[in-house]
């Protein structure tokens, strides 16, 4: 499929940080924007950009996401790219001190947001027929830990990368599916004493975007993250080395295989 050459979007938690970025880049290339976050000074301000259009919306609250979604739907013709950027900083400590309303709480905006993101909208791209994409902000903390004591919000992480992936299998050839996976960027996302030695956000915005316009899977941008990954992958690795089947001995027990058998053996 061709290059993705979005003249609509819609992104959420676009009132400051990567989405405000990404905001200003889309506009600025003459996209119309829908920018949607918590109602406040910062959503106003990005209401104010031309090209852009703000929308109070809490992603944790479905209702709020649908409507949302029909917003979009009265304001463009086609739907092209949708980011469900929205997230907020994790309940720090260690797992068994964190209260667990405070842990489904964070799950509510950092999980269901982007659940209830992808739910309301994919049917609409689905049905428009149109090449689009959505895209969901992960964080290199789906695929490691890189902050200690963060056990819910480096959990969520991890289950929006599962999801973005469920997700990919869903669609039809002309939705595409991704996953942004930020590193540290100067963000409000934690404090700006420590946000502040990550990368800018302007120079992450130039490394990811062509990388979303080429419809990639996963968009990257930090490459020491690579380093962490492999930690994981190694000890991963090992453990099966030394203790399961090999696969060659293993294929009876591969669901998809199985799967594939098992339908094969169903249209002959």
């Amino acid at each position: 499929m061709s290059d993705l050459s979005p003249k609509t979007a819609v992104i959420t938690g676009g009132a400051s940080g990567i989405g405000l970025a990404l905001a200003k880049r889309l506009a600025g290339q003459g996209a119309q924007v829908i920018v949607a976050d918590l109602p406040g000074s910062k959503l106003d301000s990005a209401g104010g950009l031309a090209n852009v259009t703000a929308c109070g919306c809490d992603v944790s609250d479905l209702a709020q996401v649908e409507a949302l979604a029909a917003t979009a739907s009265e304001q463009f013709a086609t739907i092209d790219l949708v980011i469900n950027n929205a997230g907020q900083g994790g309940v720090h400590g260690r797992l068994w001190e964190v209260e667990p309303e405070a842990a489904r709480a964070h799950f509510d905006v950092n999980f269901w947001g982007i659940w209830n993101g992808c739910k309301a909208f994919a049917p609409l791209l689905v049905e428009q027929g149109t090449p689009s994409a959505i895209y969901n902000t992960g964080s290199e903390n789906s695929w490691f830990c890189a902050v200690k004591q963060s056990a819910a919000y480096v959990a969520a992480k991890h289950a929006v990368l599962g999801m973005t992936e469920s997700l990919r299998g869903d669609l039809p050839d002309h939705v595409h599916a991704g996953l942004i996976i930020p590193g540290w960027v100067f963000t409000p996302l934690g404090p700006e004493r420590f946000m502040k030695y990550g990368m800018e956000v302007d120079d992450y915005v130039d490394i990811i975007l062509p990388q979303i316009f080429s419809r990639q899977r996963f968009v990257t941008s930090h490459g020491y993250n690579e380093v962490r990954i492999g930690e994981r992958m190694d000890a991963l690795h090992e453990s099966y080395a030394k203790f399961a089947l090999p696969a060659d001995k293993d294929e009876k027990h591969d669901v998809q295989l199985m799967m594939a058998a098992l339908r094969k053996a169903a249209q002959d």
